[in-house]
């Protein structure tokens, strides 16, 4: 009889410890580029209120897991939905199942840290300032990941609510509160941007030149104008963020003329790839998620709760 190790919401929050996430995370995106993950298309299954779906994936030396993760309405918040889930993870060399985790902040950090390696990659040297666009769960955790890896550089935080901005920018220890979208985003050099929207919240005419823009919204529509993706250099997590249709591909990138170069982050995070080719050049990361990076957050907090004796052994 095997045992496997069970974290709730809050042991799964604490063992994700950012560092040790950032670092797994891009040993999955340079896995991705490489081709040396096993990641097949996501799958789903539909109700009339929501779906169902399904990300297995195995990165090499991180291990073997999989998400279902459920996206329903959210009565509360009208326009919005609910990603509620869990994540199993297995020993890679004999397939026993080894832990079980809460898929929410599992999934807000490793697309935090995804999204702070493509502007450690990608920003201009000295690019100055940060704007968070966004004040949901998911622009939180990014500003709380900010905060814990780059607590002096400032960042502003725009959203619809002011309130929820303020909350948010108290997040992080040189945090303050834009007036408006547009305001905060001229003033930045790196841009990250996570909203629900439907459709773009940034408009190119705003972005200086060798401004980063980071987008992992828009699960529904598009965060960014077609104007931003038409000047900046693209980049992504996996192929399949352009050459797959919604929601596994992004909106951003969709129908994009022949011979349009995306780049894989995880080419230029292993230097197989330049990245920015000079400070005046605008560019842009779009993530959609992967199952790799799932992968890769599991392995830290199944690793961290072991170390230090946290959660529950379940005999199966």
């Amino acid at each position: 009889m095997s045992e496997i190790l069970f974290l709730d919401g809050a042991r799964t929050r604490a063992a994700l410890d950012p560092h040790r996430v950032l670092d797994a995370v891009a040993t999955a995106l340079v896995a991705v580029a490489r081709d040396e993950v096993s990641v097949p298309p996501r799958i789903a299954a539909h109700t009339p209120h929501g779906l169902l779906g399904a990300m297995p994936g195995h990165v090499p030396g991180l291990g073997l897991a999989a998400k279902l993760v459920s996206v329903f309405a959210d009565p509360e918040r009208p326009g919005r939905s609910s990603h509620r889930g869990l994540v199993a993870f297995f020993d890679e060399t004999d397939g026993r199942p080894l832990a079980l985790m809460d898929a929410e902040p599992l999934t807000e950090i490793r697309t935090a840290a995804t999204a702070t390696l493509s502007a450690r990659a990608l920003a201009r040297p000295g690019a100055g300032g940060v704007a968070v666009v966004g004040t949901g769960a998911q622009a939180r955790a990014q500003i709380a990941l900010l905060a814990a890896v780059d607590p002096a550089t400032p960042v502003v935080v725009a959203g619809r609510d002011r309130e929820r901005a303020r909350g948010a920018a108290a997040l992080h220890p040189a945090g303050r509160v834009a007036h408006g979208i547009q305001d905060a985003v001229r003033g930045a050099g790196t841009v990250f941007c996570c909203t629900g929207a439907v459709r773009p919240v940034i408009r190119r005419a705003w972005l200086a030149p060798g401004t980063h823009v980071s987008s992992v919204g828009g699960s529904h529509g598009p965060e960014l104008d077609a104007d931003t993706v038409r000047d900046a250099a693209l980049f992504a997590e996996w192929p399949g963020a352009a050459t797959t249709r919604p929601p596994s591909g992004a909106h951003e990138l969709q129908d994009l003329a022949p011979g349009r170069e995306v780049t894989l982050l995880g080419s230029v995070l292993s230097g197989e790839h330049p990245g920015r080719r000079d400070d005046g050049e605008l560019t842009l990361f779009k993530s959609t998620g992967h199952a790799a990076l799932d992968v890769a957050a599991a392995h830290v907090a199944d690793a961290v709760a072991r170390s230090r004796a946290w959660g529950t052994l379940i005999a199966l």
